[in-house]
């Protein structure tokens, strides 16, 4: 067994042991780690199969913003573990069957999925031009031309999902303080800045009745 079989039998078995604590753990902060140390662990084995770009996308995009907010909205949350326990055992039959059902699929596939056919366009044009193959260049060509509508409906649906997160979420109350762009847009010089006139200097008599008519409620209140 070279080196390369080593790395990967040690990034598949920590990878297997993360994904079991996802499910086992008690504590939900310590699943939200345990599944950060899986998508690690999967990223290294991509590493090990020359697929650079899809390691560094599953490490920014699922390790480095989907599961920090995760990790965060669960730290956040006053979950009651009692309560969550509930339930358990009542959905366990179901949650084994479809867990069993996954597993025999996956089997099937990695049994007799990858056999007999021709051989796959990426080693093709790694025998025609060595040194001159990108992952990042043929994963870009095949989903803008031969998957380009798949992504735009991808897309749109994501689209969507983000207009109806804001929809849902979105509450107008009387009392909300906002400020309104047009008016804002629309308000001139005059109207943010006025100038009032007022007298640099008091007259004496003035003065002097204001201080007499102060005198009295001065004289009431140390009494």
């Amino acid at each position: 067994m070279d080196v390369k079989g080593a790395l990967f039998y040690i990034f598949s078995a920590v990878l297997l042991f993360a994904a079991f604590r996802v499910i086992t753990a008690r504590n939900p902060v310590h699943a939200a780690l345990f599944l950060v140390l899986a998508f690690f662990q999967a990223a290294m084995v991509w590493m090990l199969l020359k697929a650079e770009f899809l390691a560094i996308v599953l490490v920014l995009v699922y390790v480095g913003a989907v599961m920090v907010l995760f990790l965060f909205v669960v730290m956040m949350l006053d979950i009651n573990l009692d309560s969550i326990r509930q339930g358990f055992w009542r959905h366990f039959p179901l949650a084994a069957t479809v867990g069993a059902l996954i597993a025999l699929e996956m089997a099937a596939v990695l049994m007799g999925g990858f056999g007999g056919g021709e051989p796959p366009r990426v080693v093709v044009m790694l025998g025609q031009a060595p040194g001159q193959f990108s992952n990042t260049r043929e994963l870009g060509v095949l989903l803008y031309t031969q998957y380009l509508y798949p992504l735009e409906v991808a897309s749109v649906i994501l689209l969507v999902a983000i207009i109806a997160a804001i929809a849902l979420t979105l509450r107008e109350r009387k009392d909300n303080k906002a400020l309104s762009s047009s008016e804002q847009v629309r308000v001139q010089a005059r109207d943010r800045l006025q100038l009032l006139k007022m007298a640099a200097t008091q007259p004496v008599a003035a003065a002097a009745q204001d201080a007499n008519a102060a005198a009295p409620a001065n004289t009431e209140k140390k009494a």
